[in-house]
C-alpha cells in the first residue's frame, strides 16, 4: 500500500513538472495541442487494438481454447487506455507503450517471468525449484546451497537399494 500511495503522489507531481518544462520550451497552447493530439492518436490506437484483441478473443472461444493471451492483451490495453486518458506526457508514453503490440509482447514476457519467480518463491517449499523445459516440468530439491545445481545421485550396483533383486 505504501508503494501505491507513493505512486499516487509522485506521478501527478512528475507529470506537472514535465508539462511545465514542455510549455516553457514550446509554449502553452502548443503544449495543449500536443497533449490533445496524443490523446486523439491514443484513442484511435486504443480502439484499433481493442477491437483486434476482441476478435482474437472470440476466435479462441469459438475454437474451444482458453483465451489467456487475449485476456492479458485486453488487460494491458485497458490499462494503456486509462493512462492515455490521464493528462500528461509520462502517462501517455506508458499508455502508448502498452498499446503497441511489440512492446506489449515484451512486457507480457517480462511480467510472466517475474510472476513465475514470485509465485515460486512464495508458494514452493524452501529448497525446491521447478524448471520448465519444453513440455516437461522438473522439480529438484536442493539440500545445501540453492544457487548450486544438485549433484547426481550415486549410482547403485545391482542388489543395493530399496528393492530386492528379482
Amino acid at each position: 500500500m505504501g508503494i501505491l500511495f507513493l505512486l499516487l503522489l509522485a506521478v501527478p507531481i512528475a507529470e506537472l513538472y514535465v508539462i511545465v518544462q514542455v510549455a516553457d520550451a514550446v509554449g502553452f497552447f502548443e503544449t495543449l495541442v500536443l497533449l490533445i493530439g496524443i490523446s486523439i492518436a491514443g484513442a484511435f490506437l486504443l480502439k484499433q487494438q481493442g477491437l483486434a484483441t476482441w476478435v482474437r478473443f472470440q476466435d479462441a472461444l469459438a475454437r474451444g481454447e482458453m483465451p489467456t493471451r487475449e485476456v492479458t492483451d485486453g488487460a494491458l490495453i485497458l490499462v494503456g487506455g486509462a493512462l492515455l486518458l490521464t493528462p500528461g506526457f509520462l502517462t501517455d508514453a506508458v499508455g502508448l507503450i502498452l498499446l503497441l503490440p511489440p512492446t506489449r509482447a515484451a512486457i507480457k514476457a517480462m511480467s510472466r517471468r517475474l510472476l513465475a519467480g514470485w509465485a515460486e518463491r512464495r508458494f514452493v517449499p524452501g529448497g525446491t525449484r521447478i524448471y520448465t523445459t519444453g513440455a516437461t516440468r522438473t522439480r529438484r530439491t536442493y539440500h545445501e546451497d540453492p544457487s548450486r545445481p544438485p549433484e547426481e545421485p550415486p549410482r547403485l550396483r545391482p542388489g543395493e537399494g530399496d528393492f530386492p533383486d528379482s
